[in-house]
């Protein structure tokens, strides 16, 4: 198999391309606004059918192996709490009756992370993608989620970052600021296919985040596309936007699937 490597100047990191024996295709799906759990359903039917590809595969001469899909999910929740595999309940600070009050829900779900909050004018992402047709290492995934984001925010004039030892993309990452958190992210990785994703706040109402100690962080804030802008900004130019550098960052090709109802 032939490889080119090159460095991105803007990364450091190594960006391999490859032939094209394998599938580098991505079906975009826009699920609109979705309840959570049926959302998360639907992402861990993709990946256990995906699995299940990988799995069948090694039965297979090469001459006859299917390739495995790739998925980029998008959409928008109603008001909802994760909480991710690592975190606290404690990072929580209301009770059931309050969450309910304020028309919210809580799930505690299978992604790495603390806890987050979901919901209207938040584009989320969530890549179903066999990391054995691009690259198979995690924290390069990581990295060019965010880079794709911190590219986006370029578009709109705001200068984005990473914090060392931190996952997601911050504000005000390199001054004596406090920084702000604009995109959160965490991610489950099995058989090197991944779920989960981001969350970038586009128009969120950030008064949700006061309810919880956002990512298990206490002494950073959070914000968004329209707090920093003064605007609204319309969720489809940002997915554009974001979908844009993905595909440049990842080598991929992306093909819309319009009016999805498997789900």
């Amino acid at each position: 198999m032939l490889l080119v490597s090159s460095i991105n100047a803007r990364t450091g990191l190594l960006a391999t391309k490859v032939n094209n024996l394998l599938n580098k295709d991505i079906t975009c799906i826009n699920l609109g606004q979705i309840d959570y759990q049926q959302a998360w359903d639907y992402q861990e039917k993709l990946f256990a059918e995906t699995i299940r590809i990988k799995i069948e595969n090694r039965q297979l001469p090469p001459t006859a192996e299917k390739p495995t899909p790739n998925y980029l999910l998008f959409c928008e929740h109603p008001h909802v709490y994760t909480l991710g595999k690592s975190g606290s309940e404690s990072n929580l600070l209301i009770n059931e009756q309050v969450l309910k009050q304020k028309g919210a829900t809580f799930y505690k779900i299978n992604r790495g992370g603390d806890i987050t909050y979901h919901g209207p004018g938040q584009l989320v992402g969530y890549p179903i993608l066999d990391l054995d047709s691009f690259f198979t290492d995690i924290h390069r995934y990581l990295r060019y989620l965010e880079e794709a984001i911190i590219l986006t925010l370029v578009e709109y004039g705001i200068v984005a970052g990473r914090i060392e030892g931190l996952t997601g993309v911050w504000l005000d990452h390199e001054v004596q600021k406090q920084p702000r958190k604009i995109c959160a992210m965490g991610v489950k990785c099995s058989r090197w296919v991944t779920m989960h994703g981001f969350a970038l706040n586009v128009n969120t109402d950030l008064t949700y985040f006061n309810n919880i100690v956002p990512c298990g962080i206490t002494d950073k804030a959070v914000t968004s596309l329209k707090q920093e802008l003064g605007y609204e900004v319309a969720l489809p130019e940002v997915e554009q936007k974001v979908k844009k550098h993905l595909a440049q960052l990842f080598g991929a090709a992306f093909h819309i699937q319009a009016d999805e109802k498997r789900y």
